[in-house]
C-alpha cells in the first residue's frame, strides 16, 4: 500500500505534472519525501512560497497544462495567496497543496493554525479539506479536473498527519489533457451576427487573449470587414504579429491609434476580451461581444448583441456568411494613425546625446532587437509593463507574461522561474522594476540553486515610477515613492549570477548582449531616467491640470529641480509620442 504522499505524487505524474514548486516544511514532509523517491517529478525549491505560485502560474500559462505549487501549514500556505490570485485571475490551471496542522488539533488555536478553506475560497474554483486518507484520490482527481476545465486554481487542504498514512483504496488512473472544446453560437445567432456585420460600416475589432489559436481566422475576418484590429494587453502575444490590420493597443498602457480606432467606429466587435476599463469604450457605437464565457457579456460596457462561443470556432462558422466589404476609409485612416503613433513612439526609443541619460524606451528597443526570436519575456507591473507593451515585438514564437489582471508587484522574477524551468533551452528574460526586484530579491538565489539561466533586466530609477506618475497626474506631490536601492549587480554577483551595471547609454547594447550570451543566470542593472512619462493614449483636462498643479507645488516646496528634470526628458515629446503627434 502506498502513502497519501506517494499517491498524490503518482496522480500528479499521471496527469502530466513534471515539477512541484514550493518550500519544504514539516507538514509537507510526506509530499517532499514522495517527490524525492519519484523518478519523474522534480521539487522546485524556491525561497518564498509566493514565488512558487507565480512560477506555477507561468508554467501553466505557457504550456496549457496543469502546474502545481505547495506550502506548509499556516504562514507557508498563506504566502501562496498573492500568486494564486494572479493564477486565478489569469485563468491558468494550477493545483495548490495547502498543508494544514494535525487534524486532531483543528479548532484549538494550535501552533500555526489558520483556516485555508476560507482564505483561499475567493481565488479558487475548488477548495476542500481532506478529512481522511482514503478521500485523497477522489478529491485530488476533482481538484485537477476542476483546475483544467474551469481554467483556474484548485486547492487541496491536507492535514500533515494524513500525508504519511497508508491508503487502502486504489489510486485511480488518470489522464488530464488541456480541454479544447469547440463552442459556437447557434445557426440562428450566426445568421443574425452575419447580418449585423454585413450591414455595418466602420467596424473596429477589439481582440483579447481569447483569440489565442485563432490568428488566421481573425486576420481573415478583418480582411473581410476591412476592419482595424485593436488588442488588449493580454492579447498582444497572440494578435500583434503578421497582422496588416493591427493598429495597436488601447487602455492605460496603449497609445492614440488604438484609442481612436475604437472611438471613431460605428460598430465595435469584441472578441475574446474582458478589457476592464469602461472609459476607453465608445459611447455612440453598436457593440457586439463574442466570448466563450457567457457571464462576461456586457459586464464592462453596454453591449447591444452578445453571443457565447470561442473565437476560433465562431469565426470559422461566421466567415462563409460574411460579404466582402469594399469601403477602406475607416481602415486606412486607422492605419495611418497607427503609423504616425508608432513612429512617434519609436522616436522616443533612441540613444540620448547625453550619455548620462538612458531612456527606458531605448533599453527596451535594444532588448527587443537582441533577444531570441522565441524568447519568453516576463514583465513587472508598472512602467516595465508599459515599455513591454509598446516596444517588444511579438512574432508568433515569442511569449509575454505579466500580472496583467491582478496587477501584483514583483511578478517578473518568479514567473521567469516557472518559464525557465518548464522551457529548458528557451531564452527567458525578466523585465524588472527596482521596486519589483527588491520585493522578491531572495529568489535570485533560486536561479542559481536550480541552475535556471534567466536574464534579468532591472530598470533602476530609484522610485516606484508608475505610482509616482499617478500622483503627479492627480496634482499630488509624490511621497513615499523614493527607493534607496542597493547595488543590485553586486547582490547578483554574491548570489552566483553574472551581475552587470549600466550607467552610460553607450553601454546598454554591449552589456545586454553580454548577459544574453552568458551561460547561466545574469542580471543587468540599468540606471534609467526617473522622470520619463508613460502617458496614456488620451489625456484628460484633469490630468493636464493635475500635472500643472504638481509643478507649482514642487517649485513652492523647494523641489523645482524635478520640474527641470521633467523638461530634460522632454515632457512635450513624451505626450506627443503616445498621442501620435509631431
Amino acid at each position: 500500500m502506498s502513502t497519501v504522499g506517494d499517491a498524490m505524487v503518482q496522480m500528479f505524474a499521471s496527469a502530466g505534472v513534471e515539477r512541484i514548486y514550493g518550500l519544504a516544511g514539516d507538514s509537507l514532509n510526506g509530499i517532499t519525501d514522495a517527490v524525492r523517491r519519484h523518478e519523474t517529478i522534480e521539487w522546485m525549491h524556491v525561497r518564498h512560497e509566493e514565488a512558487a505560485a507565480f512560477a506555477a502560474g507561468a508554467e501553466a500559462h505557457l504550456t496549457g497544462r496543469l502546474a502545481v505549487c505547495a506550502g506548509s501549514c499556516g504562514p507557508g500556505n498563506l504566502h501562496l495567496i498573492n500568486g494564486l490570485y494572479d493564477c486565478h485571475r489569469s485563468r491558468v490551471p494550477v493545483v495548490a497543496i495547502a498543508s494544514q496542522i494535525p487534524s486532531q488539533e483543528l479548532g484549538t488555536g494550535y501552533f500555526q493554525e489558520t483556516h485555508p478553506e476560507h482564505i483561499f475560497a475567493q481565488c479558487s474554483h475548488f477548495c476542500e479539506v481532506v478529512s481522511s486518507a482514503d478521500q485523497v484520490p477522489r478529491l485530488l482527481n476533482i481538484a485537477m479536473q476542476t483546475a483544467l476545465s474551469k481554467r483556474g486554481v484548485a486547492v487541496i487542504i491536507l492535514p500533515g498527519n494524513l500525508v504519511m498514512q497508508k491508503l487502502t483504496s486504489k489510486i485511480p488512473p488518470g489522464r488530464f489533457p488541456e480541454p479544447k472544446p469547440s463552442l459556437s453560437p447557434s445557426e440562428f445567432e450566426l445568421d443574425e451576427l452575419a447580418g449585423l456585420l454585413n450591414g455595418a460600416k466602420d467596424v473596429t475589432i477589439l481582440a483579447g487573449a481569447g483569440c489565442a489559436g485563432a490568428h488566421t481566422e481573425l486576420i481573415d475576418l478583418a480582411a473581410r470587414l476591412k476592419a482595424p484590429i485593436v488588442h488588449a494587453m493580454r492579447g498582444k502575444e497572440h494578435i500583434e504579429y503578421d497582422n496588416p490590420y493591427d493598429v495597436g493597443m488601447t487602455g492605460l498602457l496603449g497609445f492614440a491609434s488604438g484609442y481612436h480606432a475604437m472611438m471613431n467606429c460605428s460598430m465595435l466587435l469584441m472578441l475574446g476580451t474582458d478589457f476592464p476599463y469602461p472609459q476607453f469604450y465608445p459611447t455612440g457605437a453598436t457593440i457586439v461581444q463574442i466570448d466563450a464565457r457567457g457571464e462576461q457579456l456586457g459586464r464592462r460596457t453596454h453591449v447591444n448583441y452578445g453571443y457565447v462561443g470561442d473565437t476560433k470556432t465562431t469565426l470559422r462558422q461566421l466567415l462563409p456568411r460574411l460579404q466582402q466589404h469594399q469601403d477602406e476609409e475607416h481602415l486606412n485612416g486607422s492605419k495611418a494613425d497607427y503609423a504616425k503613433a508608432r513612429q512617434s513612439l519609436n522616436d522616443l526609443a533612441v540613444e540620448d546625446a547625453d550619455e548620462s541619460i538612458i531612456h527606458p524606451q531605448y533599453v527596451t528597443r535594444v532588448l527587443d532587437e537582441l533577444a531570441a526570436r522565441d524568447a519568453i519575456f516576463t514583465c513587472d507591473v508598472g512602467t516595465p509593463t508599459v515599455w513591454a507593451a509598446r516596444y517588444l515585438t511579438m512574432n508568433g514564437q515569442r511569449r509575454l507574461i505579466g500580472s496583467f489582471n491582478h496587477g501584483s508587484m514583483a511578478n517578473a522574477l518568479p514567473q521567469a522561474i516557472g518559464a525557465s524551468a518548464s522551457h529548458k533551452g528557451r531564452q527567458v528574460i525578466a523585465m524588472s522594476g527596482d521596486g519589483g526586484i527588491a520585493m522578491m530579491l531572495g529568489d535570485l538565489l533560486t536561479l542559481q540553486q536550480l541552475n535556471l539561466p534567466v536574464k534579468i533586466i532591472v530598470f533602476k530609477n530609484d522610485s516606484l515610477g508608475f505610482v509616482e506618475l499617478e500622483m503627479k497626474a492627480a496634482g499630488i506631490l509624490d511621497f513615499g515613492t523614493d527607493l534607496k536601492n542597493p547595488d543590485f549587480a553586486k547582490i547578483a554577483d554574491a548570489s552566483g549570477l553574472l551581475g552587470l551595471t549600466v550607467e552610460k547609454s553607450s553601454d546598454v547594447r554591449p552589456k545586454i548582449a553580454q548577459a544574453l550570451a552568458h551561460d547561466g543566470p545574469a542580471l543587468v542593472e540599468i540606471a534609467v531616467t526617473r522622470q520619463e512619462l508613460s502617458m496614456p493614449p488620451t489625456i484628460t483636462l484633469d490630468q493636464i491640470s493635475g500635472l500643472g498643479l504638481f509643478m507649482i507645488k514642487a517649485v513652492l516646496s523647494g523641489r523645482g529641480t524635478e520640474v527641470i528634470d521633467l523638461a530634460k526628458v522632454n515632457l512635450l515629446r513624451n505626450i506627443a509620442g503616445v498621442m501620435g503627434l509631431k
